[in-house]
């Protein structure tokens, strides 16, 4: 999604030939893009060690091709497993264009030893988070701080004169079958429980794709909770609008939450051996981008264990029943959101990578 909307602006400040690999947005703006979203989202360590080797055959293989083709540079977008291989890998064998990374990786939770490598390697980091900057100018790395592209793709969609429903809970389990799979069960016990305790509740939720929306209803049906929860007639993004509080798969979404004004607590669960790999290697005390922008729990992280039914109705039924609670929340989110830009994060990361080809960066 960002790498299209990229795409799209880079036209405004020059001339440029595209190629590489993407998705179908990126495809949709140039052919020379190839689609590769569907084999190489995968998260955890033991769903990539399952396609380690296509993933190998892939770098190979881009390689390759970047060879060949010989561009002026190198546009790289999230996906730091493969993306930070593929850069250690071209300045090994020779290449010397440019270097630039987009979305940067979370080295701030994961592994600050990339940061050394990062600034070895790459000749710009374009920045989502202002706090990004100043951690990769410490190390030497050329930095920008673009803004965050969800203040300009969530402004269209926002309603601001939409009232929410004081009864309705949103319940948003995430846009992978796995997370949809391990997050949604829990859930689903929640709204039981509250129901029992406050019967008026509704709930609603969504799926990213009819396959995905077609699993929460076979579940929902199967929880016996059908008639309590609405799944599909809104989008996420409207839910988020709609809903007084919710609860919220770790990731973007929580992020669009809280630009959306959405009190919610936060959850996730991942394989045991990935969370337990997971414990050695972050560098973060928390896993919502809220709360590390402000090092503190500010939204509630029920995670792992802690993911269970009971403990998220306990937090929903805390938000719904204090109103006090819920403005508190919504301005800790405010001031979060602020910080984040006001807007044009695409074309400001446009002009840096031109800034790159010219030289000034």
């Amino acid at each position: 999604m960002h790498g299209s909307a990229l795409m799209r602006a880079l036209p405004e400040i020059g001339e440029w030939s595209l190629s590489g690999l993407g998705g179908p947005g990126m495809s949709s703006v140039s052919p020379e893009v190839e689609n590769w979203l569907g084999e190489s989202a995968v998260l955890g360590l033991w769903e990539v060690l399952k396609k380690y080797g296509y993933f190998r055959r892939k770098m190979d293989e881009t390689v390759t091709r970047i060879h060949a083709e010989g561009p002026d540079g190198v546009v790289l977008i999230d996906y730091p497993g493969f993306n930070l291989r593929l850069a250690k890998r071209l300045r090994e064998e020779g290449y010397r264009g440019k270097l630039i990374y987009y979305i940067s990786p979370q080295v701030w939770a994961w592994k600050m030893g990339r940061v050394k490598i990062m600034a070895e390697l790459l000749d710009l980091v374009i920045c989502i988070f202002p706090f990004e900057q100043k951690l990769y100018e410490s190390s030497g790395l050329r930095a920008v701080f673009a803004g965050h592209p969800l203040i300009d793709s969530l402004e269209p969609i926002k309603q601001v004169d939409l009232k929410r429903e004081e009864d309705l809970v949103a319940l948003l389990p995430g846009s992978r079958e796995r997370e949809v799979s391990k997050l949604y069960p829990p859930m689903l016990d929640a709204a039981a429980i509250l129901l029992k305790r406050h019967p008026h509740l509704r709930f609603a939720t969504a799926g990213a794709t009819p396959a995905l929306t077609e699993m929460l209803q076979e579940m929902t049906q199967a929880a016996g909770l059908s008639g309590a929860i609405s799944i599909g007639a809104q989008t996420s993004h409207e839910i988020m609008q709609r809903a007084t509080v919710g609860v919220v798969a770790s990731g973007t979404a929580t992020l669009e939450a809280a630009c959306l004004g959405l009190p919610y607590c936060l959850t996730y669960k991942v394989a045991w051996l990935t969370a337990k790999i997971a414990l050695k290697v972050m560098s973060q005390p928390y896993l919502g981008i809220v709360n590390v922008m402000v090092a503190r729990e500010v939204v509630k992280e029920l995670l792992q264990e802690k993911a269970t039914g009971e403990r998220i109705a306990a937090e929903l039924e805390r938000l719904l029943t204090s109103p006090e609670a819920r403005s508190a929340l919504l301005s800790e989110l405010a001031a979060v959101v602020a910080q984040l830009g006001s807007g044009g994060s695409h074309r400001r990361a446009a002009e840096a990578v031109a800034a790159a080809w010219e030289g000034e960066a």
